[in-house]
C-alpha cells in the first residue's frame, strides 16, 4: 500500500517555492506580454504619434517618440517582454529608424496568432505558415522598391525628412539638409559602391538659441577649452600634433624612494623636471605644430612653455575623437614626442574657441579631407536638444541605408498594404492549415496603416477597405494614410519614403521573435530569492510586471 501512495504523489525535481506554468497557458502568458509592450509604443506610430515621458528612480525625465528609446528606458522585468525590446535594439542597430513599427507587427503577429491557437492551430503550423509568409513578403517588398543613387539628394532629404517628422524636431527641413549633407562628405566609394561609417559623423548637441540654429562644421567640435589663458585662441592654417601620451613628467612604474640631503640637490632635481617638460614642447615646436590636442594630461608647467610659443593646446581629449581628428586632417596619432617628425601632423583652416550657451568650446574647420563631420544641434531646452539628436541618429542611419542598399519604399502604411494584400494571394496558392498563417501575418501588417488612420482621428476599418480598394487600381502600391488631412493619399506625390531595409529588417525581427515566443509552452521560475530573480512578477505563478 505504502508503494502505491509513492507512485500516486507527484514527482517534485524542481525546487521548493518554483513556479511553472505549461502548455496553453505559458503561451497566452508570453503573449499578453509581448502585446502589453506593443501596445505601450503603439500610440508612437507616425507624424500624429504622442510622445510618452519616462521618468527613472532618480526622478530624470526622459520625453520620446522613439520606439527603442522608450523600450530601453521603461526597465521591462518580464523575459518576454525583453526579447520584445530586443527587437528594438536590433532595429536601432541596423537601420537606425522603424524601431516602433517592428514592434508594433511583432505585437500584432503574436495577437492574430493568439486567434488560432484558440482554433487548435498547432504552434508548429503558425510558425512554419510566419516562415513561408516573411520570405514571400521580403520578395513583395523588394519587387516594388524604387531605386535611389547617391547623387538623388532631393530623394535622400525626403527620406530624412520621413524618418525625423514627428520626432518633436520642428526645424526638420533644416536638420534633414544637414544629415544628407553630414553623410554625402563621409561616404566613400568602394568598387563602385559607397561605403558610410556613421562613427565618423559627431553630433554634438548644445543647450541655447534654437533647432533652426543648428550647424554642420566641416571638421570636429570638441566640447573642451584651450587650456591656458595665455595661448592664443584663433588659428588660422593650423599644424595640429595629435597626442595620445601625457604631456607630464612619467612616474616610476614601481614604488621608488629619492632621498635628497640639500637645497641645491632639491633644485637640481626641479631644474631636472623642468628640462624634461621643455624638452617635450621643444619637439613640439621643432615639427612645426601651432596646434596640440593631447588625449592625456598637459602638465602646468608644460601648459605655460606651450603659450610663450604661441601654441594652442586641448587636453584630455576622448580616444574616439582623436581618431575622428586623424581621419578629418590627415594627421598621424603619436606615441613618441622624440620621433615626431611636420608629416605627423595633421592640417586645418582654422582652429578656434567660441563660446557656445556659456561653455567653451574648440572648432577644428577647414579639414584638408572632411571625412570626418560634426552636426551641431542647438534647442531651447535639455529635452528638446536630446530629441533633436535621436531624431538626427535616426536620420543619419535612414540615409546611410538608402545609400547602401539603394532601394526606397513609400510609408503612411502604403508599403503593408501593398505587401498584405500580394500575401493574401499568395496564401491561397498553399495547401495546408499554412495558408491560415499566412493570412494572419498578411492581417498583421494592416495594423500600420490601421494605427496611423487611429492617430489621424480617422475610422480604421473604413480606411483599410478604401486602401484596399485603391492598391487595386494604378501605382495602387503608392496609397497610403495622409494623416494630416485625414485621408488617403498618394504618399509619393507627399514625398514620404524610408529605405527598403527599414521594411525587410522590421518584418525579419517581427517575424523570428514570434516564432521564437510562439515556441515556448513551459515557463519555470527560480524560487524566491533575491529582488529581480528569475521569479520575479508572474501572476498566478508568473510575473507580468513591467
Amino acid at each position: 500500500m505504502a508503494d502505491n501512495r509513492q507512485m500516486n504523489q507527484p514527482m517534485m525535481f524542481l525546487p521548493e517555492g518554483s513556479r511553472r506554468v505549461l502548455g496553453r497557458d505559458a503561451q497566452r502568458v508570453n503573449i499578453l506580454i509581448a502585446k502589453a509592450v506593443a501596445n505601450a509604443v503603439k500610440s508612437t506610430l507616425g507624424p500624429k504619434g504622442m510622445d510618452k515621458m519616462i521618468v527613472d528612480d532618480l526622478g530624470d525625465v526622459t520625453i520620446s517618440n522613439d520606439g527603442a528609446t522608450i523600450l530601453q528606458e521603461m526597465q521591462i522585468e518580464h523575459p518576454v517582454g525583453k526579447m520584445m525590446v530586443e527587437v528594438a535594439k536590433t532595429q536601432d542597430a541596423e537601420v537606425g529608424d522603424g524601431t516602433t513599427t517592428a514592434v508594433v507587427i511583432a505585437g500584432g503577429l503574436l495577437q492574430k496568432a493568439e486567434t488560432l491557437l484558440d482554433d487548435e492551430i498547432h504552434p508548429s503550423i503558425i510558425i512554419n505558415g510566419y516562415r513561408m509568409a516573411e520570405k514571400k513578403a521580403k520578395e513583395i517588398v523588394n519587387d516594388i522598391a524604387d531605386d535611389i543613387s547617391f547623387d538623388d539628394v532631393k530623394e535622400l532629404r525626403k527620406i530624412a525628412m520621413t524618418s525625423m517628422i514627428g520626432k518633436s524636431a520642428e526645424a526638420e527641413a533644416k536638420l534633414a539638409d544637414l544629415v544628407v549633407e553630414a553623410v554625402r562628405s563621409v561616404a566613400e566609394k568602394d568598387e563602385g559602391k559607397y561605403k558610410v561609417d556613421l562613427e565618423n559623423v559627431k553630433v554634438e548637441k548644445k543647450t541655447g538659441a534654437s533647432l533652426h540654429e543648428s550647424e554642420l562644421i566641416k571638421g570636429i567640435v570638441l566640447d573642451k577649452e584651450v587650456v591656458h589663458s595665455q595661448m592664443p585662441r584663433h588659428i588660422d592654417n593650423a599644424k595640429i600634433a595629435l597626442i595620445d601620451i601625457a604631456l607630464e613628467i612619467k612616474e616610476t612604474e614601481t614604488d621608488a624612494k629619492i632621498e635628497i640631503t640639500s637645497p641645491d640637490q632639491l633644485q637640481a632635481f626641479l631644474d631636472q623636471e623642468e628640462g624634461m617638460l621643455r624638452k617635450m614642447v621643444e619637439n613640439i615646436k621643432k615639427s612645426g605644430a601651432n596646434v596640440v590636442i593631447c588625449q592625456k594630461g598637459i602638465d602646468d608647467l608644460a601648459q605655460h612653455f606651450l603659450a610663450k610659443e604661441g601654441i594652442l593646446a586641448v587636453r584630455r581629449v576622448k580616444q574616439s575623437d582623436l581618431q575622428k581628428l586623424a581621419k578629418a586632417t590627415g594627421g598621424k596619432i603619436i606615441s613618441r614626442l622624440q620621433d615626431m617628425t611636420k608629416e605627423d601632423l595633421g592640417n586645418a583652416k582654422l582652429v578656434h574657441e567660441k563660446k557656445i550657451a556659456g561653455d567653451s568650446m574648440v572648432f577644428i574647420e577647414g579639414c584638408k579631407n572632411p571625412k570626418a563631420v560634426t552636426i551641431l544641434v542647438r534647442g531651447g531646452s535639455e529635452h528638446v536638444t536630446d530629441e533633436a539628436q535621436r531624431a538626427i541618429n535616426d536620420a543619419l542611419g535612414a540615409v546611410t541605408t538608402a545609400i547602401k542598399d539603394g532601394k526606397s519604399v513609400t510609408g503612411g502604411g502604403s508599403t503593408e498594404v501593398e505587401v498584405a494584400m500580394q500575401l493574401h494571394e499568395y496564401a491561397k496558392s498553399v495547401g495546408g492549415r499554412e495558408q491560415l498563417a499566412i493570412n494572419a501575418f498578411a492581417e498583421a501588417l494592416e495594423i500600420i496603416p490601421k494605427t496611423l488612420a487611429e492617430t489621424a482621428g480617422m475610422d480604421p476599418i473604413d480606411t483599410l477597405v478604401g486602401l484596399r480598394a485603391r492598391h487595386k487600381g494604378k501605382d495602387g502600391k503608392y496609397i497610403g494614410v495622409n494623416v494630416y488631412d485625414a485621408k488617403l493619399d498618394d504618399m509619393k506625390r507627399m514625398n514620404v519614403l524610408e529605405p527598403l531595409r527599414i521594411k525587410t529588417q522590421a518584418l525579419t525581427s517581427a517575424s523570428e521573435v514570434a516564432q521564437m515566443i510562439l515556441r515556448i509552452d513551459d515557463i519555470i521560475a527560480g524560487s524566491g530569492g533575491s529582488k529581480g530573480g528569475a521569479g520575479r512578477g508572474m501572476p498566478e505563478g508568473m510575473d507580468m510586471d513591467m
